[in-house]
């Protein structure tokens, strides 16, 4: 198979949602339908979590909760799939952000009964500002929920998106019936036994068929013709070109627990879905088809086997083809680097691949050489953009609690923050170091992490911080922009990358200093060029 051939029929797309809504589970489903997997549940054991030893992914497990971006890949109908299963809770938010700049597309799960929830606001806000395409499934319709037409209003207002639904309900709980499919024109009828793999499909073209009252029953026939005339008036016709523009949003309906409605998604994903897109660097726009190879570090995890104290960092391949033992230009490092294992992870297994092509992730081991937003290349100067830090929740000053150890310490906090654990500020004014985090629990793991991989111990102090406010000031306001400094001193501190960052105490505080320095731009990202 030819180098544009293997690019055209690779897939990469993340699922996100918030916790609970199924996200897992219909990861597990869609590896089975790719045979990938024999029987579900087999990835949840094997994931591979973020957490320091085993003692952390315990906690994880106990929890129920997805901490790391997993990577899985398996083939269906002649089209390799890459999926990114990202983690829901909002303390791990951070990693699902970055992830999201290394899918072409998203898979966006929710939950029949909860609707549109928080964390599922934030993450699509996301892949609309970079146009990502976007499926929404709705999920857990065996159970009792909201109704389906409610549903879409709910997403269209609170998510912002433009929904044209390709499957319909007949009926919800204990009434549901089935799922007619507008993309394939047929019928499947739900039997509730999550044993079948791939429930049967009744092919019908004319719902005024009078089979179809034989089949679900007169009332459920009628309700069913008179809400796709309505979904056929409401709503637009699908338009691919929409969709891949980030501008229509095709809605799907399904039990990912029972393997309903999930083989429908699956078939539509493979046709609609984007191959590997351009991506824009500093530099220039990089198409996929180009011959040689860049790509860029979205992930790293550290001590996935605790024995071995390895880190592995995860490339998304952009353009070109990734060869093993071929030597890459780092680009921050300026250096050249050579793998002899590149790690591809096929379901719950990782092998060594000797070559990777665009839209693929590729698992490098490091000794410490990457940080996040790294690219690679054959040798141009490239570098992508768009991994960007938002500012955190929670911001707590970080004291050295054994004197002997501050060297480990200091290397301990400067990997930990080149993996994305949490975000490190220093103080312009007395060098404290500040680390801001998304969620508490964070806190517990770098603590954990610091003291069992680097011997080095330390406390926290808490500090009133509101917000992280990236600076942007134009040169010509330089008298406005000196005495800004001058007033804000003690609130104004550089974060790893030496950019300047207002730490904001109060919102209102925050408001009145947008106020009193209107020249000034306060981003509460790092990505604002």
């Amino acid at each position: 198979m030819g180098f544009k051939e293997e690019i055209a029929r690779r897939r990469t797309f993340g699922i996100v949602s918030h916790p609970d809504a199924g996200k897992t589970t219909l990861t597990e489903k869609l590896l089975l339908f790719g045979g990938a997997i024999q029987e579900a549940g087999a990835v949840k054991s094997n994931k591979i979590k973020k957490g320091a030893t085993s003692d952390f992914m315990e906690i994880e497990r106990q929890r129920g909760i997805s901490v790391a971006t997993s990577v899985l890949a398996f083939e269906y109908n002649g089209i390799k799939i890459n999926i990114l299963d990202t983690p829901g809770h909002k303390d791990f938010a951070e990693d699902t952000f970055r992830t999201l700049t290394a899918v072409d597309s998203v898979i966006v799960v929710i939950d029949v009964a909860k609707g549109v929830e928080e964390q599922t606001e934030k993450l699509v806000e996301v892949c609309r500002m970079r146009h990502i395409p976007i499926i929404v499934f709705i999920n857990k319709l065996d159970r009792e929920g909201k109704d389906a037409f409610d549903l879409l209003d709910e997403i269209e207002q609170k998510l912002g998106l433009t929904v044209i639904p390709l499957s319909f309900p007949i009926g919800m709980g204990y009434d549901f019936k089935g799922i007619y499919n507008l993309w394939e024109n047929n019928l499947n009828l739900f039997t509730g036994d999550s044993r079948k793999d791939i429930e049967e499909t009744i092919e019908i073209t004319d719902l005024s068929d009078p089979s179809l009252n034989e089949l679900v029953g007169e009332s459920s026939a009628d309700q069913l013709r008179e809400e796709i005339e309505l979904v056929q008036e409401v709503y637009p016709a699908f338009d691919k070109t929409a969709y891949l523009e980030g501008e229509l949003q095709p809605v799907f309906f399904g039990s990912a627990l029972n393997n309903f409605g999930v083989r429908e998604l699956l078939d539509c994903f493979v046709t609609i879905a984007p191959p590997p897109r351009p991506k824009q660097s500093e530099e220039r726009l990089v198409k996929p088809d180009e011959r040689k190879f860049t790509g860029f570090v979205f992930k790293i995890h550290a001590n996935m086997d605790p024995n071995h104290r390895d880190r592995l960092a995860f490339v998304k391949i952009v353009s070109g083809e990734f060869k093993r033992n071929t030597p890459y230009l780092h680009v921050r490092h300026n250096k050249k680097l050579k793998f002899s294992s590149p790690n591809a992870f096929f379901a719950e297994k990782k092998q060594i691949v000797d070559v990777s092509f665009p839209g693929d992730i590729v698992g490098l081991h490091d000794t410490g050489n990457f940080k996040i937003g790294d690219t690679l290349t054959e040798g141009e100067i490239i570098n992508y953009k768009g991994i960007p830090s938002f500012s955190p929740e929670h911001f707590r000053y970080i004291n050295n609690a054994d004197p002997m150890k501050a060297k480990q310490l200091y290397k301990g906090i400067d990997q930990l923050m080149d993996e994305g654990v949490a975000q490190l500020f220093t103080l312009d004014m007395n060098g404290r170091k500040v680390i801001g985090t998304v969620g508490a629990l964070q806190y517990e793991v770098i603590q954990y992490r610091l003291e069992h991989e680097y011997g080095a111990k330390c406390t926290y102090e808490n500090l009133n911080v509101h917000k992280a406010c990236w600076i942007e000031a134009s040169e010509e306001n330089s008298e406005e922009f000196a005495e800004f400094k001058r007033v804000k001193q003690r609130y104004l501190a550089r974060d790893k990358q030496g950019h300047l960052v207002f730490l904001a105490d109060s919102a209102f505080s925050l408001q009145m200093t947008e106020q009193k320095y209107p020249s000034i731009k306060f981003h509460l990202s790092s990505e604002y060029d």
